[in-house]
């Protein structure tokens, strides 16, 4: 998946898990009603379905399975119910374009369309509606949630009572963590590799035109895109604002499926593309990638070039800031005085400047790592696994904050945060536990005796 992050930056690429409904039924298994949740039934081919992929998966269901399961479906209808009566929907071409990129995903990972419905033992486009119809459920009931916890906020009263009611052993440990700032500097190409790769491309596309061979085969073959090239350079239906200005200017001008597009310079490298099909605001194309070479001795000059600015910043002529905002080639930091964000969508730190040492580019850590705050690397070379090349980079430690059970002084929002959730949670819990109480249900024998989360279920009396 390297070059899907190149073409698509804004998206968070952290893998979503297939659900189950997925999978193929099992097999021999007599379909009966287990519960009815207002008009809605749920089978017990429902919730064996659900039982062998989360299995399959390795997850642990915390509890008796089918206690868990059927509680889970239950309250995913009556949210989905609410959303009716709020007429909450969501864009279906951001559904779409989401299941697109889970597919590729698959794709990428399993190595063919193939490999994927032999995993999921179904054909693709069966596949694909069952996600799409997962991915539609999520969205609405995402935001079903989102407007019954609105305006959820915490005082900072709110937030110390919350962490002194804390049992000891529930205050979390945070680990080390680092603030850091980059200066980096992309080497110099040399216009005959630019050309070299120019020309590879322009031959491409004359075969393509010409009709001697398949686009998708040049792809599998040649493109650097790994997160496209085994699927013949396919990306998916995707919007505009999917992939990065230059990229997505041409493929939405693309009206021919047959021509091959011109060759388009992004960040990332150079590219030719072909349309697949247009679908309302979004685009399906196969695209190939080729990125220019960098020599050692040009690699060299950068890293010489950032060591001179080093000893110019050491000796105070200028601070790291100003030199991040003049000279430094990364747009993600040089117009934030080279500070680094951290954009792991899975970390407690996501959006904020922290790190730990792992959620950082390797050549970085391994720099930080003895380095006291204020220190200024030396220069080296680093992969912008990103874009899939070499730059040089100094770095800059801001602070460290050595690892420890959470307080309020160093991990104010952290715990802010917590008690926000707690609080949504709580919020949610309640409006479910109405809701159920307003609701007919019906839990046939053998599926009723159990340590429910939410109360109200097995109504008194029953």
């Amino acid at each position: 998946m390297r070059n899907r992050k190149m073409i698509i930056p804004s998206l968070a690429l952290a893998a979503m898990t297939a659900a189950y409904a997925f999978a193929e039924p099992p097999k021999n298994v007599v379909d009966e009603v287990v519960w009815i949740v207002g008009d809605q039934a749920i089978f017990r081919s429902d919730v064996e379905e659900m039982y062998q992929q989360l299995r399959s998966e390795g997850q642990v269901i915390p509890g008796d399975p089918y206690c868990v399961l059927p509680e889970r479906i239950a309250v995913e209808k009556l949210y989905l119910h609410q959303a009716k009566i709020d007429t909450i929907e969501v864009p279906e071409s951001r559904v779409h374009a989401r299941v697109e990129q889970q597919l590729n995903h698959f794709i990428s990972e399993l190595g063919s369309k193939e490999k994927v419905e032999e995993y999921f033992r179904k054909p693709l486009p069966q596949i694909r509606e069952s996600m799409l119809e997962m991915m539609r459920n999520n969205a609405v009931i995402m935001q079903v949630q989102q407007k019954l916890t609105e305006g959820v906020t915490a005082t900072p009263n709110e937030v110390r009572k919350y962490f002194d009611s804390l049992p000891a052993d529930s205050v979390p440990y945070v680990p080390m963590q680092v603030e850091v700032q980059m200066i980096s500097l992309n080497p110099n190409i040399p216009r005959q590799e630019i050309d070299d790769v120019k020309a590879r491309l322009r031959d491409f596309a004359d075969r393509v035109n010409r009709g001697d061979t398949d686009f998708s085969t040049l792809a599998i073959m040649y493109s650097e895109d790994d997160g496209s090239s085994m699927q013949g350079g396919e990306l998916g239906f995707h919007g505009k604002a999917d992939w990065v200005p230059e990229f997505a200017n041409v493929a939405f001008n693309l009206n021919d499926p047959k021509k091959v597009s011109r060759i388009v310079e992004t960040e990332y490298g150079y590219h030719i593309m072909q349309l697949i099909a247009k679908r309302g605001d979004q685009v399906n194309v196969r695209h190939i990638l080729l990125t220019p070479r960098v020599n050692a001795e040009d690699l060299k000059a950068a890293t010489n070039r950032l060591d001179s600015v080093r000893k110019e910043i050491v000796g105070g002529a200028f601070p790291f800031d100003y030199a991040a905002r003049v000279i430094s080639q990364d747009k993600d930091t040089r117009n934030n005085k080279g500070i680094m964000m951290n954009k792991n969508g899975n970390s407690r730190n996501n959006g904020s400047s922290r790190f730990e040492m792992q959620e950082l580019p390797p050549e970085i850590a391994k720099r930080i790592e003895t380095m006291s705050p204020g220190d200024i690397s030396e220069a080296f070379v680093m992969r912008d696994a990103s874009k899939n090349k070499d730059v040089a980079a100094i770095v800059r430690l801001t602070s460290r904050v050595e690892g420890h059970r959470a307080n309020l002084a160093d991990d104010y929002n952290m715990i802010k945060e917590m008690y926000e959730n707690h609080k949504r949670e709580e919020i949610l819990k309640d409006w479910l536990e109405n809701k159920i109480k307003d609701t007919y249900v019906r839990i046939e024998d053998g599926w009723g005796n159990c340590d429910f989360r939410y109360q109200g279920w097995v109504k008194e009396g029953k």
